[in-house]
């Protein structure tokens, strides 16, 4: 396994990093566990769950993969082994069952998340707390273009900054980060913490994979230069890239076709895309989505690759992405697609 730096601190953590959200949905209790000891005894010691999973999330399942990572450190007493990182809910009309649906990243609302996950995690500290998404409108989350609402109103970064302070200070949490934020708010984050002496954004946590490369335009820059690197979700564009949904294949197991609303990553130009770097794939003598996760460790602004399996043998092919490393020849034959299908799932 490989380990990189958490931002400017001294964790170091590995770039597999095991997604958790299936777990309590499409994931029993048994299995997550069994997840969890493969992962850490193959050198996975960076795990990522958030407050709102298992997803897709329902009022019924909410919290359950935070009680299964709790279950799991009560039995095994591993906590020490493992970098643990879990996200806040951001404001959503779909979860009026969090917090009555006042969600905002304020202190009553932080510090209310925090020790709720602490209690279904069972233990006393997280070792980074992103906050999920923002409380402004962006365009991230499937949308490239950015409307600009003039009278939209969001915590202030300096009040949310002293929140997340107040947990650092209390030992509740160690780190922060972001998640599905932009350059601009990125910028302003880094930019507030350091004019106030506040805690440091350590990460930022978005979609990237070669069916989205959008994070690479400002905010890769961003990640470098300012040591907030990568943690990519979905780089398997949630299994698209495995190829196994081509001309229908996919069993009706599989997540797109269990769970209908995810349509970020369907669509012919998608597929058109998908077929173009599955050849690649075969010409080359390289699995799919082993291809797919290698392009992503490679990445020089990544810190980690967020991989989530349903099943063993996912997690272990996608687990061994580590020790694939790609040919000059095979990047560019993915960037010449990338030129062609640019942004087929923003």
């Amino acid at each position: 396994m490989e380990y990189r730096r958490l931002g400017r601190s001294d964790i170091k953590v590995s770039v597999i990093c095991l997604g958790t959200m299936t777990w309590g949905q499409q994931n029993t209790e048994a299995e997550g566990h069994e997840q969890m000891d493969y992962a850490l005894d193959h050198g996975v010691n960076f795990w990522d769950t958030a407050e709102m999973y298992a997803v897709p999330p329902r009022q019924e399942t909410y919290g359950a993969t935070e009680t299964i990572i709790g279950t799991w450190l009560r039995s095994r007493g591993k906590r020490d082994k493992i970098v643990l990182a879990s996200k806040i809910a951001g404001p959503d009309k779909r979860f009026p069952y969090i917090r009555d649906g006042k969600l905002a990243f304020d202190r009553r609302n932080i510090a209310a998340a925090v020790d709720a996950s602490l209690k279904r995690l069972q233990t006393d500290y997280i070792d980074l707390y992103q906050l999920h998404w923002t409380e402004r409108t962006t365009n991230g989350a499937a949308r490239l273009g950015y409307e600009h609402k003039a009278d939209e109103t969001f915590t202030p970064f300096a009040e949310t900054l002293e929140a997340l302070n107040e947990q650092v200070k209390a030992g509740k949490i160690r780190m922060i980060g972001l998640s599905n934020e932009t350059a601009w708010g990125t910028m302003r984050w880094l930019s507030e913490s350091e004019r106030l002496g506040l805690p440091r954004m350590q990460s930022i946590q978005n979609a990237y994979s070669m069916l989205n490369r959008s994070f690479e335009v400002g905010l890769a820059e961003v990640a470098i230069r300012e040591q907030c690197g990568l943690l990519a979700y979905s780089p398997l564009g949630m299994g698209i890239l495995s190829g196994k949904y081509i001309g229908g294949k996919a069993p009706a197991s599989a997540r797109l076709n269990q769970f209908h609303q995810f349509v970020r990553y369907r669509g012919p130009i998608t597929e058109s895309a998908v077929e173009k770097y599955v050849a690649i794939a075969r010409r080359h003598g390289l699995d799919p989505a082993q291809m797919a996760l290698s392009y992503v460790n490679s990445r020089p602004f990544l810190t980690a690759n967020i991989i989530g399996a349903t099943t063993m043998d996912q997690l272990k092919s996608n687990i061994v992405s580590i020790d694939i490393k790609l040919s000059p020849e095979v990047i560019n034959e993915i960037d010449a697609v990338n030129k062609e299908h640019t942004y087929p799932c923003p």
